[in-house]
């Protein structure tokens, strides 16, 4: 299931808002993790 699945209104009282950005990581040195996302978000 994703936030998709879930109704608008659901959505407003969980929470979810459509500025937010959903991350999916996995078992990974954090370090590794915070470069990542650190690298993306200056190429916008």
């Amino acid at each position: 299931m994703t936030h998709s699945d879930i109704e608008p209104e659901a959505q407003k009282r969980m929470g979810i808002m459509g500025n937010m950005v959903r991350l999916s990581i996995g078992v990974e040195n954090p370090e590794d993790t915070v470069m990542d996302i650190e690298q993306a978000l200056g190429k916008v």
